[in-house]
Parts: structure tokens; sequence; C-alpha cells
């Protein structure tokens, strides 16, 4: 049997989404444009709320959820360093996907895997049952309100805002607990740039265009972006 070269230090050579070239530049354009908006978009938010604080509420419990998944991450960092993976690895994903990482790796990952699993559902359950907590009293509160036509428009953006949450825990954890009884690495791929790409894009558009204090916080950006040009373009 011919013996494998084994290294703790390896280089990874990521297989993208497509070996296509013509569809390699649809989806670089496609990803490009979808990563510009989404830049741009939230970075407009946060000039908004710096000139208009009562737009948006302050952070309060994501500091806390930062420190979580910092330390989550740095685990999950050190336990990837005692891993070892053949010369010249191949993954079949466009980004290192932990659970594509732990396929491919040649040493014993059970240690990997198991604070994988348990993680995972730490942070699906205490946040999503924070969150449906959050709606139930949402939802108790709108269904005492008298005017349909607010009943309508809370519901709406509610409604906006939980899809988006499903849909990045949904594909999220579908990623990690279809990792390991299907090898369908496309599906996967798939759902990976459901919550990596697309979400993220999705929510300046949920947390501006139907939030009437977030479209007034950035009429007023652009209004005085625009005279500051305008008064430049005069000089």
């Amino acid at each position: 049997m011919e013996a494998e070269n084994h290294t703790a230090l390896s280089h990874f050579l990521l297989l993208g989404l497509s070996e296509d070239p013509d569809l390699q530049s649809t989806l670089f354009r496609l990803f490009l444009s979808m990563y510009l908006v989404t830049v741009f978009g939230n970075l407009l938010i946060i000039l908004a709320s710096h000139h208009e604080p009562l737009a948006l509420c302050p952070p309060g419990s994501d500091v806390l959820a930062g420190l979580i998944m910092f330390w989550i991450t740095l685990i999950r960092i050190l336990l990837a360093k005692r891993l070892t993976f053949s010369t010249g690895t191949e993954i079949p994903h466009f980004f290192c996907e932990l659970a594509q990482l732990l396929k491919v790796a040649v040493s014993d990952a059970l240690i990997n895997n198991i604070f994988t699993y348990v993680a995972g559902a730490l942070l699906v359950v205490f946040p999503m049952t924070e969150i449906l907590f959050s709606y139930s009293q949402i939802v108790s509160s709108l269904m005492r309100m008298s005017s349909i036509e607010s009943k309508d428009k809370a519901f709406s953006t509610s409604g906006s805002h939980l899809c988006v949450i499903f849909l990045f825990y949904g594909t999220g954890v579908g990623v990690y607990l279809s990792s390991s009884v299907t090898h369908s690495f496309q599906a996967s791929s798939v759902a990976s740039v459901m919550y990596t790409v697309v979400t993220p894009m999705l929510n300046p558009f949920i947390y501006s265009l139907r939030n009437t204090d977030v479209k007034g916080a950035l009429r007023i950006l652009l209004s005085r972006t625009a005279s500051c040009l305008c008064g430049i373009t005069e000089f």
C-alpha cells in the first residue's frame, strides 16, 4: 500500500461552486454585486444611526452575543490546530466551511465534531427561544392594537424579520446536521450561500425600507450629504 504524505501544515485547494469558466464569471459578478449591496447597505444604516440615534435601538445583548461567539470561534480554532491533513487537500466548497474541513481531516476529529454539535445546538436553542418569546410578546401587543392598518404594518415588518431569521438558522443548521449523513457538496454549498451571503444582504432592506425612523434618518443623511456636495461644487 502506498504511503500518504501527511503534514500538520497544509495548503487547501477550494474547488468553488462550479468548474465551468462561463458560470464562474457569472457567479463572480453576482456575488460581487451582492457583497457591494451588503457593505454599502449596512454602511448607510450605521451612518444613519450615528446621525439619528432614535432610528435604531442600542445593541444591548448583542455585546454578550459577540463575546460568546468570540470564545466559541477561538475554541474551534484551537481544536482545529490539532488536526492533520493530507498535502494539497481539496475542499469542495467556496470557503473553509468547518463541516467540510472536518470531513477531509486524516486525524481523529471526534472531539471537534462533538464540540461543533454541542455549540451548534446551544447557539440555536437559546437564541431561538429568546426570539420566539420576544415575538410572542410582540404579537400579544399587536393584538391589543385598535388600528387595523397599524396591525398590518407591524405584522408585515415582523414577518420579514422572522423569514430572514429562519432562513439564516434553517440553512446554517442544515449544513452542519446534513454533513454527517450526506456527501452532497453542491447542496451544502448552496445552503452556505444562503446564510453567508443572502441573509446579510437582506438585513439592510428589512431594517431600513420597512422602518419609518430609519428611512427618515436616511433621508436626512442623504440631504445633508447632497448639501455638502453642492457646497463643495459651488466653491
